[in-house]
């Protein structure tokens, strides 16, 4: 029975047909062809994984990043895997076209999310004032509509206005074809380098202040300006303005870092149009934005134009304290003049804190020396101009009118129900005008911590007032002129005089702000607040106190600033949130993310692997890998070629080895029969080879059956690697190689091996496939064999797949030195696991041969190339 077994072996073996002979140059043009094809595919399945990366990196990190990042990321994984199924398309012709169906499905997910736009519904160029309630936002901005409903729902004074639409503002881009041309700067820019920023910022803005304003919006503006001038009896000067879609609202103020133009005439109210506009790529503004997550083209600038109030004192009103969620105490911030000074940081301005009782009282009064004010010009503009004498200290308003503001805050608050940031300003009557309400953002109580206390002797400054709470530590970085911003190291203490709007673009880079001036009611501490950046404002002499570099501790809760860096100060700071979280250019990345990311194709084996179940970029990718490594690893098994084409390998003496160099596999052209191993340049072969050679084979195991064992010995009567002897029962052993390339077929006695490899300096690219098949034992004992290798093979890192009788095994993406040592262990097991399926069912054998093979791989095969 045993000998029919056999006779059958040898009679099937025969029913194959075999492969026909390759020209060898054929081979070598086939092989550099489908290298080449293979090397191209692993780089774009390099890229498009790496710019997965980076997009689930930018959705966990806190790194700021626009829609130039999103729209980047998109273009770049929808290129490189339409590369990746191009190059398998090569690798494979005819086979996986289909892969372009369903990569074009993908591809217009992603492009449907990305073209999400808002477009104005109304086509009013302008709306007055008195026509305006806050269910317009989208067409007027938060900002002026939330002062048309103060004006016509809630009945209190606003001055009379009218808005410049968003609508009118898409007419004046595409009037111009302004926004093609700013979509394409800020896709070539680097926006996280502040340089170029700072230049995309005065290009942009020169190219709006240049562009011409359609008549049909002239017209509309001059007509609405007659008529508040009919109601007012007289000529009129206006304050223009940003009411920009976003800006206002809850949690995203946008507070300063848009323009305003004050007390401008008929005569130059387009050019203020234009100006404010322009602000929109102010460099404050477009940092905010990219920090904050505002998509550009869904920031459409609606423009406001109120009526100017000559005013006696102005400021701004917080219904709650901003700073300590728990008070309810209202806080009015006032200065002579305009409110401009108090909400631009550059004077101190007085505060004044009222109770939320029964009846209102006034808890607090600190009046400050008010240097300067803001004021109109009779004809246009505004100056500021120094205050003398006793003006400097008394209160800028009286405590009647303080109770009256408070009471009026009280008011708004109720009717929206959140706490309010209100500001506000008092004319030459007395009547008191409000000029703009919005959500107050606020924080939690600014906890003073024992570890302060303790630390006495390391205060540098102290005293202001907590523009934002929280402690963080850095070096100092004074900044006193606008190139100090382009200079303006990561992770610096800003230190500056005044606490002005503009410094509002370092807020991504700074730990925490100092100024000598200012108050918590400007806006740069309430974006300061929005960044949960600290903020100490009010310190005297603090830029004389500091010098640049000086390593400090900013506790702005207790109004203190150390020398060095306080780790238990530090340890009491709140984690910061994600600000860009829920934001439009956020929610815009996670969800073209949806398409790209997930990986639902798991399982090679899976009958539903396959290009119709390719529903992300990412299942694309992962199909591809996975038939690209198959295709190329087929390419050993596709291609056969007579002796005449190779080389014998020259090991001590001639071996059963043939070797056909495809391309730089030799170290130098070989004209010989034979080729010495010194003379072998593929990394993948003489590692596999080191393997094969490290401890010489003992010979079959001792088994029963004398006729059986007597073939298993003519199948392998050569002990040691020297099979010089032909046999009926052995095939020759072939390897096709490059430098960097390793494919061989080898068959000893009754067993099969088929190995590939690509090893280089490239982690990527580097992968082993290894098959194990075949023995003379019966179905039993050949499948616990192959299951057998593949044990000892996952041990060292590979993937196994044992189908009956045969073991497929892969690894990859490890260093140049690991992929060596694995093919050193493949090579070992391609010599000593052979004849070892007629022991599988003695467990003592078998644990015998594990613990050997064992010993000599991690004794022997792991320290080979080790000093």
């Amino acid at each position: 029975m045993v000998i029919q077994l056999i006779k059958n072996f040898f009679k099937n073996q025969k029913k194959k047909e075999p492969l026909p002979d390759w020209d060898v140059e054929e081979l070598r043009v086939a092989f550099k062809d489908r290298y080449h094809n293979f090397k191209l595919l692993l780089s774009a399945n390099n890229k498009a994984l790496e710019i997965m990366a980076n997009i689930e990196k930018a959705l966990q990190g806190d790194e700021p990043f626009g829609m130039s990042f999103v729209k980047s990321c998109c273009i770049g994984v929808s290129v490189n895997v339409y590369r990746l199924i191009k190059n398998l398309t090569e690798l494979a012709p005819g086979k996986y076209q289909e892969l372009f169906e369903y990569f074009d499905e993908i591809q217009k997910k992603v492009a449907g999310v990305l073209a999400q736009k808002k477009i104005a519904q109304d086509d009013r160029l302008l709306i007055p004032l008195k026509d305006i309630h806050v269910a317009m936002t989208d067409m007027v901005g938060s900002k002026m509509a939330n002062l048309g409903e103060l004006k016509n729902k809630v009945r209190l004074r606003v001055p009379p206005g009218f808005v410049i639409t968003a609508y009118a503002y898409q007419q004046f881009l595409e009037y111009n074809d302004l926004q093609t041309e700013i979509d394409r700067k800020f896709t070539t820019a680097d926006v996280s380098d502040m340089e170029e920023l700072y230049n995309l910022s005065a290009d942009i803005q020169q190219m709006i202040i240049r562009a011409e304003i359609p008549d049909e919006i002239k017209i509309e503006i001059i007509e609405a300006w007659n008529n508040i001038e009919a109601e007012a009896g007289g000529a009129i000067t206006v304050a223009i303005r940003s009411s920009a879609l976003g800006e206002d609202s809850a949690g995203s103020s946008f507070a300063g870092q848009y323009r305003s133009e004050l007390n401008v005439s008929q005569d130059h109210v387009f050019h203020a149009y234009k100006q404010v506009v322009a602000s929109k790529y102010s460099l404050q503004a477009i940092t905010y934005r990219l920090n904050r997550g505002f998509r550009d083209e869904d920031v459409s600038m609606c423009v406001g134009a109120l009526v100017m109030v000559d005013a006696v004192c102005g400021g701004v009103i917080y219904s709650r304290n901003p700073v300590n969620i728990a008070d309810d105490s209202v806080f009015i911030n006032s200065a002579w003049g305009l409110p401009k000074s108090v909400v631009d940081g550059s004077v101190d301005c007085d505060l004044i804190v009222v109770s939320r009782t029964e009846q209102m009282a006034i808890i607090r009064e600190d009046i400050k020396n008010k240097e300067k004010k803001f004021v109109c010009y009779p004809e246009e503009g505004v100056c500021r101009i120094d205050l003398t004498g006793e003006n400097r200290l008394l209160p800028s308003i009286t405590q009647e009118q303080a109770l009256e503001l408070a009471d009026f805050a009280v008011v708004i608050e109720e009717y929206y129900g959140v706490p309010q940031d209100i500001e506000w300003a008092i004319d030459q009557k007395g009547k008191i005008y409000f000029l703009q309400c919005r959500p107050l953002q606020q924080m939690e109580s600014s906890a003073v911590y024992e570890s302060d206390s303790l630390h006495a002797e390391s205060i540098a400054a102290s005293g202001g007032i907590t523009a934002s709470p929280g402690a963080a530590s850095g070096p100092v970085f004074i900044v006193s002129k606008g190139s100090d911003v382009l200079e303006f190291p990561q992770g610096a203490i800003l230190v500056t005089s005044q606490a002005l709007p503009r410094w509002a673009s370092l807020l991504n880079r700074a730990v925490a702000v100092v100024t000598e001036q200012g108050g918590f009611a400007g806006h740069l501490a309430n974006v300061a607040r929005e960044f949960q950046v600290p903020a100490l404002f009010g310190v005297e002499g603090i830029t004389e106190k500091l010098v640049n570099g000086d390593i400090v501790t900013v506790n702005a809760n207790s109004l203190t600033i150390y020398r060095g860096r306080i780790e238990e100060i530090l340890s009491h700071s709140a984690q910061k949130k994600h600000l860009m979280e829920g934001s439009p250019v956020y929610e815009t990345l996670r969800q073209v993310s949806q398409h790209i990311i997930p990986l639902y194709l798991l399982n090679p084996d899976d009958p539903e692997f396959k290009p119709a179940s390719c529903t992300t970029y990412h299942d694309i990718t992962r199909f591809v890998h996975e038939k690209s490594v198959h295709e190329m690893f087929n390419f050993g098994k596709e291609h056969n070629f007579s002796e005449r084409s190779a080389k014998q390998l020259y090991y001590k003496v001639p071996m059963q080895w043939w070797i056909l160099n495809l391309d730089d596999g030799f170290t130098e052209e070989i004209t010989g029969k034979y080729v010495k191993l010194e003379d072998i340049a593929s990394i993948p072969m003489i590692a596999l080879w080191e393997g094969i050679v490290a401890v010489p084979w003992d010979g079959p195991p001792p088994i029963d059956g004398k006729g059986l064992a007597s073939v298993m010995f003519q199948a392998t009567v050569n002990r040691s690697l020297n099979t010089g002897v032909k046999s009926k029962y052995s095939d020759r052993n072939y390897f096709m190689i490059s430098k960097h390339y390793c494919s061989l077929s080898s068959r000893l006695g009754f067993h099969f091996s088929v190995l590939e490899a690509l090893i280089s300096e490239r982690n990527s690219e580097n992968y082993i496939s290894f098959q194990f098949k075949g023995g003379a034992a019966d179905v039993e004992r050949r499948v616990l064999r192959a299951r057998f290798v593949g044990e000892i093979l996952e041990e060292y890192g590979f993937r196994i797949e044992p189908k009956e009788d045969a073991m497929f095994s892969r690894i990859e993406g490890y260093d140049e030195e690991f992929m060596k040592q694995r093919l050193r262990v493949v090579g070992y097991l391609t010599m000593h696991a052979r004849q070892l399926d007629m022991i599988m069912t003695n467990p003592n054998k078998v644990s015998y041969y594990r613990a050997k093979i064992h010993k000599d791989i991690n004794d022997v095969v792991l320290h080979i190339g080790k000093n």
